[in-house]
């Protein structure tokens, strides 16, 4: 390695540890649900769904109702709003959490790594139930070997294309989909940021009730609508402590891109067909927990 290049090395290797550790990854009642069309990534921007009527949480910027606030699906029947929840790392500050107490939620499914729960464990109002359900948050390594912008999001791409191709993750999926299915009750499952791992299941609730796929894709970017203040002070401090240059590296992390998603759909088309074959033989799932899962959704 050359002397000159240390520096930077090293500011990319910090910038990557802040970003993972503060913001990265936070991640069909359908008789016969269809394959996942090719969205694209044009036409969508910063296009989104009005924001729903959940609470909004200070503490908590990326929870929200997986259901939106009751979206349509291609029958004109409503997500049924109320029953499952979305959010980043459950860490509330008092008021947020007598909120969530208000929600009278059963249990949280974790999806954070080992590591990441060291570093900022859940805080849940009494009674509700803790379960892990771990889905690996990329390659800490690989994120700071990262050049530019564009091989940013290529890696975001690659890490919704392993909720596809990686048996480990295909395993959670499958077991939290099925304790969704199982368990009584409002629930809420989560990441660190809430926006991959939690947009991917997002997604696969929202194919589950035959939500439009603009709907889906939409209810997807609100990430970048609810969570604007935190990637612009994420930004501002990685700009402040390694510079500009490598605070563009990874501007592409911070938030979400119809691109990441579309990348995880792609490969799901592409190796199983349909959303139904992947949750059957890609997940595991009975018939049995999508039909379920199905009533639950629909109002």
């Amino acid at each position: 390695m050359h002397r000159s290049s240390i520096p930077l090395r090293t500011a990319r290797t910090a910038a990557a540890i802040a970003v993972a550790g503060s913001f990265l990854f936070a991640g069909t009642a359908a008789a016969a649900p269809g394959a996942f069309p090719a969205f694209g990534s044009s036409g969508f921007g910063s296009s989104a769904p009005d924001v729903v009527d959940t609470p909004r949480l200070a503490s908590l910027d990326n929870f929200r109702d997986a259901a939106g606030g009751g979206y349509m699906n291609k029958y004109g029947v409503r997500m049924q709003t109320g029953v499952f929840y979305r959010s980043n790392a459950i860490s509330p500050s008092d008021p947020d959490l007598a909120v969530l107490a208000g929600l009278n939620l059963t249990a949280a499914y974790d999806l954070r790594t080992d590591g990441e729960v060291a570093d900022k464990a859940d805080r849940l109002p009494g009674g509700v139930a803790y379960v892990r359900v771990p889905v690996d948050s990329g390659n800490l390594n690989e994120i700071a070997e990262l050049r530019s912008p564009d091989e940013a999001r290529r890696y975001m791409a690659d890490a919704n294309r392993a909720f596809v191709t990686d048996p480990a993750a295909r395993a959670s999926f499958g077991k939290l989909l099925t304790e969704l299915a199982e368990t009584p009750g409002a629930q809420i499952y989560h990441c660190t940021a809430g926006k991959d791992r939690t947009g991917w299941v997002s997604a696969l609730l929202q194919s589950i009730a035959m939500v439009p796929e603009e709907t889906i894709m939409r209810d997807y970017l609100l990430t970048n609508k609810y969570t604007a203040e935190s990637i612009a002070k994420s930004y501002e401090g990685l700009t402040a402590s390694q510079g500009e240059a490598v605070a563009e590296i990874y501007r592409p992390l911070l938030g979400v891109e119809a691109g990441y998603l579309q990348a995880g759909l792609d490969e799901l088309s592409a190796r199983y067909g349909t959303v139904d074959n992947y949750l059957r033989t890609g997940l595991g799932l009975s018939r049995e927990t999508i039909v379920t899962l199905g009533h639950k959704l629909l109002a």
